[in-house]
């Protein structure tokens, strides 16, 4: 068994499984806030904490890695590191994990970090050489090199990280041909008129867009991939293919210590799991929104970062932060996109600007009060939105769609 002294000021233990954005803040700022005790943290890479979203933003730049802390931080913090190393199993009744390496590691408090992993389509061909996913380093160096090769880019799946990955590869000249089950690319994430407005700017910039597409299968050659077989019987030429069509909360540790989960490790608005002595932050969960019911997973680093925060403070017995209203941004080709608030079907819309500009905000609003923004190189738009959804603030719409109208004229009193 492989013993951590305890802390003598502290007595506690805080074991993190997860390296990754979440992982690593959460161990940053349990120091920052005076947390004592002994801090390991398991890394299923090989990799100190780092950036993501470089990986579909800027994969192809080759910029040295962007590590979240420099690593002589963790040193001179006695953050204690083990990469290469999985936890295979938790025992709650006697607070400790099993690394794949066969050693017990107690814990006071354990934090589950797993993030997420790429949702995979059961296709046939779908082991040939040139199949990619994107959610770690080593997948956007295999991307990297595949779009510096001749051929198309096959993407299956209009997220956001799809259409990210679509702008990079169309700025490098690389074909890229988008196939999207629905009947709009992002169509769970965004609304349809974002939806529109990113489909136009697409196909301006040489995208191929098919939507209300089947995949059958892939075809190849000599065991590297050739094709997308569609269900109507035709087929898409291709050099590569990435799958974009989500990923899959790494819930499999909590579900065999029997801690609830539901599409994701369920959490409170402290990050506390089923057990008192388990956390769980990030991607894996499944979280409380605000102005939301139930709960919901956010897969975002603003996201991320609260619950670390949420978790360092439940650690440490602190005052829960309020929460804040959830976002992210996206960018892709000259658009910075910052989007707030939840999407709801029965909202009402307000366009700001002008989307041929680059330069606009989408404003969804009912009964004058803002569930969401969505904005496009517009950060007054996006903070203004971002603060009236906060604080429920009544807004008049025709208001809003004047762009010469001041955002603070556009509260009502």
């Amino acid at each position: 068994m492989t013993d951590v002294t305890r802390d003598s000021s502290t007595g506690a233990r805080v074991v993190v499984v997860g390296a990754g954005h979440a992982g690593g803040t959460l161990a940053a700022l349990l120091r920052q806030t005076g947390f004592a005790g002994s801090i390991t943290v398991f890394g299923q890479e090989e990799h100190l904490p780092y950036h993501r979203p470089p990986l579909s933003k800027d994969f192809t730049d080759g910029q040295p890695v962007k590590w979240l802390r420099d690593p002589e931080f963790y040193t001179e913090q006695k953050i204690s590191f083990l990469l290469g190393q999985k936890v295979v199993s938790i025992d709650r009744a006697r607070k400790t994990v099993r690394s794949s390496l066969g050693e017990d590691h107690p814990y006071d408090h354990l934090v589950l970090a797993t993030g997420a992993t790429p949702r995979l389509l059961t296709l046939p061909g779908g082991d040939l050489r040139g199949v990619l996913t994107l959610r770690d380093l080593s997948d956007a160096q295999r991307l990297r090199s595949a779009i510096d090769t001749d051929g198309a880019l096959a993407i299956i799946g209009g997220g956001f990280v799809g259409l990210e990955v679509a702008s990079v590869a169309r700025n490098r000249g690389t074909e890229v041909i988008v196939l999207e089950r629905e009947a709009r690319i992002l169509a769970r994430v965004a609304s349809e008129q974002l939806s529109a407005i990113m489909t136009s700017l697409h196909r301006e910039r040489g995208t191929q867009i098919r939507t209300d597409v089947e995949i059958a299968g892939l075809r190849g050659h000599n065991g590297a991939v050739v094709a997308v077989l569609l269900a109507d019987g035709s087929e898409i030429a291709c050099s590569s293919v990435l799958l974009g069509v989500g990923a899959t909360p790494r819930e499999e540790l909590a579900l065999h210590a029997d801690i609830l989960c539901d599409q994701g490790i369920v959490v409170d608005d402290a990050a506390r799991t089923s057990d008192p002595a388990i956390l769980a932050i990030g991607d894996v969960t499944r979280r409380p929104v605000p102005g939301t019911e139930g709960h919901r997973r956010l897969e975002s680093i603003p996201s991320a970062v609260e619950q670390a925060q949420q978790a360092a403070s439940t650690i440490l017995g602190l005052p829960q932060i309020a929460p804040e209203v959830p976002w992210f941004w996206s960018d892709q080709f000259d658009l910075k996109l910052k989007i707030a608030g939840i999407v709801t079907p029965l909202s009402e819309t307000t366009l700001r600007g002008d989307p041929t500009t680059g330069r606009f905000a989408l404003f969804h609003h009912r009964d004058g009060v803002l569930s969401a923004v969505e904005s496009s190189n517009s950060p007054a738009e996006f903070m203004a939105g971002r603060k009236y959804i906060a604080h429920h603030t009544p807004i008049a719409p025709s208001r809003l769609a004047d762009a010469e109208t001041s955002l603070r004229d556009c509260v009502l009193v």
